[in-house]
């Protein structure tokens, strides 16, 4: 049996430990968990906060989880997991190159025996989110991007205003998320621990634009650790305009050299980032007409 990994980011003050701390209370009593966290997290969690639960906790010193994610990160959890087998390991990041980081040192080999990373969340207040000074933040797209569950918290300071704008921009996020929740004082469902985050090899997109009736959509994805080549899906955009008819969108995440970049085409141009997904690849697709098999195939001649 793997550990199920969760990790857990977001800005100071949002609830982060808050969070994990609710979801101790609901612990099933035959799980054994871990903990890793910051010491220097905006509340604290530690050895004698949580001696009560029987939960061992270790604290990674040093400032921001970041700066220690490589050597100390990896000989912790190494430490933990050779004292005891545990269903689950909790780690709370303290900030998000952070959480990125934390997910490639715990797919390293020495760990693929053990660990399998399960639901990633990112706690958010709403009035940040929507916020364009926190949207223009790189470390703050990267908390959002990484994440399989979106919870904003605070939603009970929030105008129904802000709710409804939150909720617009939270839909329109790519790659979409396996869940949004909204929370009063970061208080987690312990089901969401467990929600799936494999997405199927196609899917059709859930949400189209407006002006799209009468198109096709088509998503794909390609699992993690399988490295796209640079250039081939360099030229896999370029190839789109004739590869369909009337094309609206497409965007995707790729893994391209073991790191991640997000391509997106928009207006007859496309441009490159590097993001801070690491659940899979994956590509979409809106156009009048495509050829939906070609699509995959051209995809899949662009793998290493």
């Amino acid at each position: 049996m793997k550990t199920q990994v969760h990790l857990f980011s977001g800005f100071l003050g949002t609830g982060k430990t808050s969070a994990i701390r609710s979801l101790i209370a609901q612990k099933p009593q035959e799980e054994q968990w871990l903990i890793i966290v910051n010491e220097f997290g905006e509340i604290g969690i530690d050895g004698a906060v949580l001696s009560d639960n029987g939960i061992p906790v270790a604290e990674i010193s040093g400032g921001c989880l970041c700066c220690t994610a490589g050597g100390q990160m990896s000989s912790t959890v190494q430490k933990m997991l050779a004292q005891q087998q545990p269903h689950r390991l909790l780690i709370e990041a303290s900030g998000l190159a952070h959480a990125a980081g934390v997910i490639d040192e715990l797919k390293a080999p020495e760990f693929r025996d053990a660990l399998t990373i399960s639901t990633v969340f990112t706690i958010v207040d709403p009035r940040q989110f929507i916020d364009p000074n926190y949207a223009a933040n790189g470390l703050y797209k990267d908390q959002i991007g990484v994440c399989d569950v979106l919870v904003a918290s605070k939603i009970d300071l929030c105008s129904p205003e802000q709710l409804a704008q939150f909720r617009q921009q939270a839909a329109q996020l790519f790659p979409p998320k396996a869940l949004v929740a909204e929370v009063e004082q970061a208080q987690m469902q312990l089901a969401w621990l467990d929600i799936p985050v494999i997405e199927k090899p196609r899917y059709r997109i859930k949400t189209l634009p407006d002006n799209t009736l009468g198109y096709q959509s088509q998503g794909f994805t390609f699992p993690a650790g399988r490295n796209f080549d640079g250039e081939r899906i360099t030229q896999f955009f370029n190839d789109l305009p004739k590869l369909t008819t009337g094309l609206v969108r497409a965007k995707g995440v790729f893994q391209v050299l073991d790191t991640w970049v997000w391509l997106n085409w928009v207006d007859g141009q496309w441009g490159a980032n590097q993001v801070s997904w690491r659940r899979d690849s994956r590509f979409e697709l809106i156009a009048q007409s495509f050829d939906t098999d070609e699509i995959e195939r051209r995809l899949q001649a662009a793998l290493e």
